[in-house]
């Protein structure tokens, strides 16, 4: 679900930071470059320069990232979000979501990191493709239910890294209410940390300890590419 599969590492040490500064910046240009340059009216800006925020990305930073995505800066440069599907090694089905200027020069990287599973096999019926938010409340002990009933949200569950002190949530919507239940949660004094439609997993792929930490270690080289924007795995 999204990276949940990532959340116990997400300490991230000082040389994955660049990396992750980078794919932040580029998300908040996709978004400015699809809706409004002013997070005001375009949801998903909002919480690409919330989540940048959080990570300590400058301020210039994410205005020269806006400026370029709603081309005030002339720049030329054409991202696309490309979906990859296969099976891991560990046999556990896997979709790849990549943010490239360039599909010919990812596809083969990616077919070289499935190497040791099978790369293009069809998994996507493993999963539902929905809304997912991602978001926090200072106060802990919120009734997450309710919350996600009041909102407009169709299912929730809890965030596994939400401290003791506050209150998490992933909150799963239909596609056409996303903006309608992150606004509502944003109102109602969430802070939204994601805000994007994804794949939900209809089942989980039983594995051991040992195929379990040699998936995730698959999965992690996956996410160090430059151009991953998202993993999703059952």
């Amino acid at each position: 679900m999204g990276r949940q599969w990532l959340q116990k590492k997400r300490e991230i040490n000082a040389g994955k930071k660049a990396k992750i500064t980078s794919k932040l910046v580029r998300e908040i240009t996709i978004a400015a470059k699809m809706g409004e340059p002013n997070p005001a009216f375009n949801a998903r800006l909002a919480v690409a320069i919330e989540a940048a925020r959080k990570q300590s990305v400058p301020n210039d930073v994410i205005t020269r990232a806006i400026k370029k995505g709603s081309g005030q800066l002339g720049d030329t440069t054409e991202f696309e979000l490309v979906t990859f599907e296969g099976m891991s090694p560990q046999n556990a089905p896997v979709i790849v979501e990549c943010m490239t200027d360039n599909r010919n020069r990812t596809a083969p990287d990616m077919r070289n990191l499935f190497k040791d599973g099978r790369f293009g096999a069809k998994v996507m019926f493993f999963f539902d493709h929905l809304g997912i938010i991602e978001a926090t409340h200072e106060k802990a002990g919120q009734d997450l239910e309710t919350v996600a009933i009041e909102a407009g949200a169709q299912d929730v569950e809890p965030l596994e890294d939400a401290s003791e002190e506050s209150s998490g949530g992933r909150f799963y919507t239909t596609p056409s209410d996303l903006d309608a239940v992150t606004k509502a949660l944003r109102d109602a004094g969430w802070s939204v940390t994601q805000s994007e439609m994804g794949y939900r997993a209809k089942e989980r792929t039983p594995l051991t300890p040992e195929l379990r930490a040699a998936h995730e270690d698959f999965l992690e080289k996956i996410d160090d590419h430059d151009d991953c924007h998202r993993i999703y795995t059952a």
